[in-house]
């Protein structure tokens, strides 16, 4: 207990004045949230053209559609705002820059990760519940305490599948030279978490399952709530692989940084 109040007393330090020198540029900020939001405003109006034509898609009608997308976008802000230094790891491993995290009697992967906080994530973070709500409405789910919470679960599951496949991805820089591009193209990906995998061939269902596991993201842990009639049983089995995942993916992003060693110039 007394180390868990310890890394929460850093982290709270470390996030304040991540956040302060943040907001001293406060148009490059509101840009970049108005950014953030308008290419989710069009997404979501793809959808709804897409809808104008087809019925459904696949037996998913439009609001069970829109209820994956919401639901992916809450699950995906974790890892916009708590590990959005994945994105610079490879830049900070190659100059060098990374060799200032090993010197700290503090968790290399804590302070890492700590050392940044995107805010405007949390502009993603509205628009998903906000989407989720409407489209929960319009599906006429129900609500009870035992629904919320299963729907947390199936969130914080869902979190930890994408934050896994970002550090894997990530970590191989401590490995390889120059796998920026790695990290780019993975984020890709996400995309297709925000459709049921079932629209998709059996070969890339099963990529999308067992290799890279994007369907967790949104797909089996979203049945709990949208059709609790149909739920899998990897639906039942992604909290443990979700907390496994992400275990496996820290212990080999802990492993490159124990081997680094600086660019040695």
């Amino acid at each position: 207990m007394k180390k868990l109040k310890f890394y929460l007393r850093i982290y709270f330090k470390i996030l304040s004045q991540d956040i302060k020198s943040r907001m001293s540029y406060r148009s490059d900020f509101i840009i970049s949230m108005i950014g953030m939001v308008f290419t989710n405003v069009v997404e979501i109006a793809a959808f709804y053209i897409t809808f104008l034509n087809f019925p459904s898609v696949c037996g998913w009608t439009y609001y069970e559609m829109l209820f994956l997308y919401g639901f992916s976008l809450i699950a995906l802000t974790p890892m916009q705002c708590l590990f959005e230094n994945n994105w610079n790891l490879s830049r900070n491993v190659h100059r060098g820059d990374f060799i200032k995290y090993c010197f700290r009697p503090i968790n290399i992967f804590f302070y890492y990760f700590s050392e940044i906080f995107d805010i405007k994530g949390l502009g993603q973070l509205a628009i998903g519940i906000g989407t989720l709500i409407f489209a929960w409405n319009k599906l006429q789910l129900p609500v009870s305490l035992i629904i919320i919470l299963e729907l947390l679960i199936a969130l914080i599951v869902a979190s930890l599948f994408f934050i896994g496949i970002m550090n894997f991805t990530a970590a191989v820089s401590f490995f390889l030279v120059n796998t920026g591009f790695l990290i780019g193209t993975m984020s890709k990906f996400r995309d297709y978490a925000k459709y049921p995998v079932t629209i998709f061939s059996k070969g890339f269902r099963f990529i999308f399952t067992f290799i890279i596991p994007i369907a967790f993201i949104a797909y089996y842990p979203s049945l709990v709530i949208m059709r609790p009639n149909e739920i899998p049983v990897l639906t039942w089995l992604a909290p443990v692989f979700g907390v496994v995942f992400f275990y496996l993916s820290y212990k080999f992003w802990m492993l490159g940084a124990r081997k680094y060693s600086g660019t040695g110039t």
